[in-house]
């Protein structure tokens, strides 16, 4: 199970949301994933987002192991772009995750899994331009 630090002011902002019974999974952000926002080549392991669920995923089946107990998940594609130390925190009223070698991003973004299929179904992209 790979390993993550969550500070005391990430969990402050994921408590302020309501969010910490939540089951959330951690994707690339890179437009090839189920929830993915944005993207294109030139975003892939830059961009993370946060995404809501009501229940685990199946295509996201890796969890990810925490002190706080939150149910975190992802998938070994997304993972593939983590290194040892992986910490998600809060600063400057954003949150960012970075991992013992780099900051991968500091403007992780949280989004509703169903809003985000939703949207898809009806053609609308909710960020960005793909690159």
């Amino acid at each position: 199970m790979t390993p993550i630090k969550l500070t005391p002011a990430f969990m402050a902002v994921l408590d302020q949301k309501n969010l910490t019974t939540k089951d959330l999974v951690l994707i690339a952000d890179d437009g090839g994933g189920k929830y993915s926002l944005q993207g294109g080549a030139c975003t892939i392991g830059t961009n993370f987002t946060l995404i809501v669920l009501d229940a685990p995923d199946p295509d996201y089946p890796v969890a990810i192991a925490n002190d706080q107990g939150l149910h975190l998940w992802s998938s070994d594609y997304d993972l593939y772009f983590l290194g040892a130390g992986l910490t998600l925190d809060v600063a400057h009223h954003n949150i960012l995750l970075k991992d013992d070698a780099e900051l991968l991003d500091s403007t992780i973004k949280i989004a509703r899994g169903q809003d985000v299929l939703d949207a898809f179904q009806r053609g609308i992209k909710l960020s960005g331009d793909g690159c």
